[in-house]
């Protein structure tokens, strides 16, 4: 197998991987969750809180009107989504972080793109606490997916530009 057939391929798997695990993830908390009942994971740190969130990340846009948010929420990321996977797939010049993590990118906006279409919201249910302003907004694989492939691709362009 050539080169551009195994980067194609990795492209693809971490893609399929990052819907495959949010999904599953999310059939799971949707079947055995009450929304809104905090569960433990380690102690007050790590919890479980189901929610559908009908906005972006944090609930922003969930009070904008239907249209807005269909537009906001659904076309616009796909367009970006497309975009960043036609990138991926053709820029021949992306280190193997920045591939890893514009898929990871592709994986998580898909499978939350998928949830809003299907579902009209997105399941989010973990949470991070570690005191004070230590804290995270209720979230899912997804979006660890999406902030992973972010983190990636910063510090690829910074080892690039030394």
């Amino acid at each position: 197998m050539n080169s551009q057939k195994k980067r194609n391929l990795l492209i693809t798997i971490i893609v399929l991987l990052s819907i495959a695990s949010d999904q599953i993830s999310k059939i799971w908390v949707r079947n055995n969750f009450e929304s809104y009942t905090e569960t433990s994971i380690i102690g007050d740190v790590f919890t479980l809180i189901k929610v559908e969130n009908s906005g972006a990340f944090l609930g922003m846009g969930s009070e904008l009107s239907e249209t807005f948010r269909i537009l906001l929420l659904i076309v616009l990321p796909i367009i970006v989504l497309v975009s960043i996977t036609v990138y991926t797939y053709i820029e021949k010049t992306l280190d193997k972080n920045s591939i890893i993590g514009f898929s990871l990118i592709i994986g998580g906006g898909i499978a939350n793109i998928f949830d809003r279409i299907v579902y009209g919201s997105v399941t989010d249910f973990l949470y991070l606490n570690f005191g004070g302003i230590f804290k995270t907004g209720i979230f899912n694989v997804a979006d660890l997916s999406v902030t992973t492939g972010m983190i990636l691709i910063l510090i690829s362009s910074f080892k690039n530009k030394n």
